[in-house]
């Protein structure tokens, strides 16, 4: 690293000018900043098209050879003709796959999968933002994604092509290449992403012996995610593929699938970002619980226990989760959950956040939920009646008050006999209250009486004691002016100190 100046630490901008050169040169191994070590100018090779049919073969293999020559794309003025003549050849290539029948022949495998690896596969560019956060800042995007992205493109040409024979396919398309494929849903670039997504799921759907080992490495993903890394920009994309695999899962559940379910997904709802991922996430969920009912009981409970303290945002989304749960569950598996359930929806109602308590009675607007809800009113109804009683009285938000009334009216409207009895109890039960909060109010007042009384004859004592000892001082002084002797001043005199607790025990 190179020295600082005296000028550059005094301007803090300067430094960090410097600090942002220093990591560009020291990320050039990175995707932005990859080229070859000494340039290699392309030139046009003939058309496919235009080839004999005996020539198509040699001339597609060359074509993927030279589409294996990598340029600078931060250097925007460099190798501008080379990069032209790759582009249209990865054009063509494209072209050529999509649309013509018996290109893939099995010589052809090793050189379509070294073009694809070598472009595709690269470190990942460090984030220009080190503080990076999905939500609110742009990402870094790809230098290179004028050739990545037609790379991307023939891939999923190549997956898709009628001719592709997985068998073969098998010997490059292999575990390693999984790995390195599931590396790159780290991209900041959304656009990567998305193709990502796309080619992972058709190689899960293509290639049976590569399945346990996709879900296995996801499933590491998400656990470092969660417990150490607390970064990774795929997450969303991954659930979306998990989705549609869960969708296919046969009947009854692999443990293995249970325990993915209990011990990710579920922990999943515990991370800073779950704002960038909650829908697939909450997809992911339901989808299992749609497989496998009796899997709700420990699903939802799983939720409680990670239910959100401090942040109202993620409540909103735990309160939408839920809802979206309740409109899958089964009669008998709502009656498992719903004291413990509804103790939360009681506390949602009554927080402070206008958003919480909205989303929380908003569940009142679905009509399935409702029929659950007057299947089990004598169980939920002593649960939820204190929370919206005093939340209909005390609320500051006029819009919460008004749903509260209109569940309050709902909930009566189902068990009129039990409503007027949690009333008059409830009425009691602030009655008594309020008389305690009276006698408690008095009890204070009378201890304060009694501390200021106290006070008020301690501080009567204190004035007494100045004259005491200024008469004491007298009596020394004229005793010394008449010159009493050394025997005489050590014989037993009146002590000052005894004089003072004396007068303080009479005052007593």
């Amino acid at each position: 690293m190179s020295a600082i100046s005296a000028s550059e630490k005094v301007d803090g901008f300067t430094r960090k000018s410097v600090r942002k050169a220093q990591k560009q040169r020291r990320s050039q191994g990175s995707s932005q900043y990859r080229s070859q070590s000494t340039p290699v100018e392309l030139s046009p090779l003939p058309q496919l098209k235009d080839a004999q049919s005996t020539e198509q073969h040699e001339l597609f293999t060359q074509k993927l050879q030279q589409c294996c020559t990598l340029f600078d794309f931060i250097d925007s003025v460099a190798d501008l003709k080379s990069k032209e003549v790759k582009r249209a050849t990865l054009n063509e290539l494209v072209d050529y796959v999509s649309t013509n029948r018996g290109v893939l022949v099995e010589t052809a495998y090793p050189e379509i999968i070294n073009m694809i690896t070598t472009n595709i596969f690269r470190a990942l560019p460090p984030s220009e933002n080190p503080d990076f956060d999905p939500e609110e800042d742009e990402p870094t995007l790809e230098a290179s994604w004028p050739h990545i992205q037609l790379v991307y493109e023939f891939l999923l040409r190549f997956l898709e092509n009628p001719d592709f024979q997985p068998s073969i396919a098998k010997r490059h398309i292999d575990q390693k290449f999984v790995l390195q494929l599931l590396e790159l849903f780290d991209s900041e670039d959304p656009r990567e992403r998305d193709f990502l997504k796309t080619i992972l799921h058709r190689i899960y759907g293509k290639f049976l012996g590569l399945r346990a080992f996709i879900r296995k490495q996801i499933n590491n993903i998400f656990l470092r995610f969660i417990y150490e890394t607390e970064h990774f920009n795929g997450v969303g994309e991954l659930l979306e593929i998990l989705g549609s695999i869960i969708n296919g899962f046969a009947l009854p559940l692999k443990a293995e699938h249970k325990q993915f379910l209990m011990k990710v997904l579920i922990p999943l709802h515990t991370a800073k970002g779950l704002a960038l991922f909650h829908a697939q996430l909450a997809y992911c969920v339901v989808q299992f619980l749609e497989k496998d009912p009796t899997l709700t009981e420990p699903v939802i409970r799983g939720l409680l226990k990670f239910w959100p303290k401090t942040c109202s945002q993620k409540e909103v989304m735990f309160l939408g989760e839920i809802e979206e749960i309740l409109d899958v569950i089964e009669p008998t598996q709502f009656k498992k959950i719903q004291e413990p359930l509804f103790k939360q929806i009681s506390k949602c109602v009554s927080n402070p956040h206008f958003q919480v308590a909205e989303r929380s009675l908003y569940l009142w607007n679905n009509e399935y939920i409702l029929s659950l809800i007057e299947e089990n009113i004598d169980k939920i109804l002593p649960i939820m009646f204190g929370s919206l009683y005093k939340i209909s009285k005390e609320h500051w938000n006029q819009t919460i008050v008004a749903l509260v009334y209109n569940v309050l009216k709902t909930l009566m409207e189902m068990n009129c006999a039990l409503f007027d009895e949690l009333t008059s109890s409830y009425k009691t039960d602030r009655q008594r209250e309020k008389k305690k909060e009276q006698e408690r109010d008095e009890l204070w007042k009378k201890l304060e009486e009694l501390k200021l009384s106290h006070s008020a004859g301690i501080q009567n004592n204190s004035h007494r004691l100045p004259g005491i000892q200024n008469n004491n001082n007298n009596n020394n002084s004229h005793s010394n002016d008449e010159g009493i002797s050394a025997a005489a001043n050590a014989a037993p005199a009146a002590d000052p100190a005894s004089d003072a607790g004396e007068s303080l025990q009479c005052a007593k």
